[in-house]
Parts: structure tokens; sequence; C-alpha cells
């Protein structure tokens, strides 16, 4: 891999702190996210490094096979497809499954540089210029707050990769590789998104030695994260247990991981999708209900003052996205679990063309070239099918089972 240039940011670079949560108290600094404004040059100058970087660990396969998080042809959706049919066929056998999600305190902020450059260039194989390049990236660099238009003083950044930055991602991604071979040497099933890393076992509920093994590769997990600088949030981590109701809860009172008092939930968010313990998705599907259906009434309200097409912009944006996220998920889902959700588009079609309510809908989308919910959900499925089978020669299910 060769770069062919050093090149300093011209400044420091400015950051913008944004509130994680809308419900979030503004007062208290720990519920804010750093984003970084970069300068367009300097995010252009990543773009190529990111182009060469990423050529290179795909060339000599050196992405974590079960990292979804900044690549081509992955997403969070692919990450949850893989963990629920994992947990579903599980189920089919008569197995119960235990899902732990863990949470990183600050990730991206507390990256050691040193260690980062040892691993470019020992686990990566960066070395001379490009690997001077990256030193030359992450050294001497400065930031400061900018609030309501006034500027904080100049700070110096010893660790951590900006967010909001085009290579800083990716670094992270690599920092994070030693952590799959750590789970790995356990026997543990797992699953990452950037940050987010999610472990589960299936087992019999007598099979009470799997979760010491659990326990054990939490330990290493939690050893390895301090001598690399990273924070494993206790408080943010969560357990759930799936599988038939009858052995759920004859495995329900074992869950004690590390010392962490972990007690399973009847529902947990994970990646922007509820999961529930019979993966119904029914806790699922009414939030998107309640959230969709808020943003349509807001849209309701200024209908009249915007054009059609502008209108159908903030429908797509605000209420067919919602709509759209991660819907593969409910295939399968009976259709009066999806009611609620065909209840809301029938109501942005309504809202959008200005039919009456007596009126048919189904002309009124087809003339939209909107599908059915329980079709989009059928479309998304073939299309990731479609995708699955045209990235590897081996065919789809080859790359099924390697995403």
């Amino acid at each position: 891999m060769v770069l062919s240039c050093q090149v300093m940011y011209p400044g420091p670079t400015r950051w913008q702190p944004l509130l994680k949560k809308p419900s979030l108290d503004s007062d208290a600094l720990t519920n804010y996210r750093p984003i970084s404004n970069l300068p367009f040059i300097s995010k252009v100058l990543e773009k190529v490094v990111v182009t060469q970087l990423l050529e290179h660990l795909q060339r000599n396969s050196l992405f974590e096979m079960f990292q979804s998080g900044f690549r081509a042809h992955h997403s969070t959706e692919t990450a949850l497809l893989k963990v629920t049919n994992d947990l579903l066929i599980a189920s089919d056998h008569g197995l119960v499954s235990m899902l732990d999600l863990l949470d990183l305190s600050a990730a991206f902020d507390t990256v050691d540089h040193s260690i980062l450059l040892h691993r470019l260039e020992h686990v990566i194989g960066i070395k001379g210029t490009a690997l001077d390049w990256f030193r030359s990236y992450l050294s001497d660099r400065y930031q400061f707050a900018h609030v309501h238009g006034v500027p904080s003083s100049y700070c110096r950044v010893s660790h951590g990769v900006s967010q909001g930055s085009v290579l800083g991602p990716i670094l992270f991604t690599l920092y994070m590789l030693p952590l799959g071979s750590i789970i790995r040497q356990h026997g543990i099933h797992f699953h990452c998104y950037a940050d987010d890393t999610q472990l589960y076992l299936s087992m019999k509920p007598e099979e009470t030695e799997k979760l010491v093994k659990l326990q054990t590769c939490l330990k290493d997990i939690k050893s390895w994260m301090s001598s690399n600088f990273l924070l494993l949030n206790s408080g943010k981590t969560e357990v759930m247990v799936f599988g038939p109701e009858p052995l759920r809860n004859r495995l329900d009172h074992m869950i004690t991981l590390d010392g962490i008092s972990l007690t399973s939930s009847l529902s947990v968010r994970n990646l922007g999708v509820t999961f529930d313990q019979n993966l119904s998705f029914n806790s699922h599907i009414k939030l998107v209900s309640r959230s969709a259906f808020f943003h349509l009434r807001n849209i309701t309200k200024i209908r009249k003052l915007r054009t059609r097409h502008d209108a159908e912009k903030l429908i797509h944006a605000f209420v067919n996205s919602r709509l759209d996220y991660c819907n593969s998920l409910l295939s399968g889902c009976p259709n009066n679990s999806l009611r609620s959700l065909q209840l809301i588009q029938n109501a942005a079609t309504r809202v959008l063309t200005g039919i009456d309510k007596r009126d048919h809908i189904t002309p009124v989308m087809a003339s939209l070239h909107w599908l059915p919910v329980k079709f989009r959900i059928i479309f998304k499925t073939l299309l990731l099918t479609y995708k699955v089978s045209s990235i590897l020669p081996g065919g789809a299910s080859d790359t099924l089972s390697a995403q």
C-alpha cells in the first residue's frame, strides 16, 4: 500500500456538541456527542486514503467476518438478519438462546494512537510511507468546541478518532480487530456493528456449563478492553433469553455474568430494532407505528403549504423510511401484526393525495408506485437475496453463512 503525500490539516478541528437523544438532559455534558466539522479538503484526502485502505483490506482478507460496520454490502439490517436467523433456528431445535448486548462508553474517543499504529503495522501490514502518513494524521491534532458562535480554547488531541471524519470509523474497526479472536476462543457466537457487540449462545436449560463459558468470555473481553483503554458500560449492557416459554423460564434464574447484575429483559433495543422474547417483533411494530404517526400528523399540519412533490419528500423521509428500516426482519409476521403499519401507509397516501377516506386506496397507491407494506417486506427480502447471490461466485447460501 503506497500513499504519496503527507498533508496536515489546516488548523485545529472544530467540533459541534450534539445531544445524543432529544429526551436527555441538555445541561449534562455527558449527554452530548462530539461531532467533528472537518475542512472539505481534509475529507477529500481521507476519502482517497479510505479507498486505498479498503482495497488493501479486501485483497488480503483482513476484515473481521462478523463486523458489519462501515463496510460495503453490510448494514445494521444484514447484521440483525444474521443474528435473528441463528436465534430462530435454535428455537426450532428446541433450544433456548441468550443474547448479550455489550455497550462501550465513548469508544471512539478513547482509542490509543500508539496501539492503533502498532495494529496498523503488525496486523494490517501497513509500513513505510503509508504508516508515516497515518502517524502524521494522528499526531499534533488540536480541537475546539464551537457553541452558539463562541469558540473555546484549543485542546490537544492525544486519544481517539474523529466522529464525523471519513477515516475515523474504519480506523476504529481495525482497532477492534483482536476482539473477534478472543470471543472465538470461547466458542461463543457474536456479531458486531462498530462498537455494538452482540454475544449469543444456544443451549438446553440444563447445560449450565455454557453459561460458565459466557462468563469467562465476558471476563476476557473486559480485560482486553481495559488494556486497550476501552470501557465496557455494564449499566447499558443488556441480556435477553429467547426460545420456547417453558424452557426460558427454567433458564431465567441462572443469569449472572462476571459479577455484573444482568436481569433478563422482556424487550431490548438492538441497532434500532426492538426485540421481544418470542421474536414476534410486536413491540417493534408498535413503536414504529407511534413514531410514524407522530411525524405524519406534523406533516398533515403543513401539507397545504407544500407542493405535492415536497410533501412526498417529507413522507419518504419521516414515514416511509421508518416503515422500511430493517423491514426484512418482519418477513413471516402475520397480517394482523402488519395491519398497523399498513394503516400508516394508507394515511400517508391520503395526506399526500387528498383523497377522501371512503375512496379505495389500492389504485391510488399503485399510481404512486408504492408497494403495500407486506409486499415491501417481500421486495426487500428478494432484493437482499439478489445482492447476496451477486456478490460472491459461491452463491447466496455461502454468502449468507459468511454474514
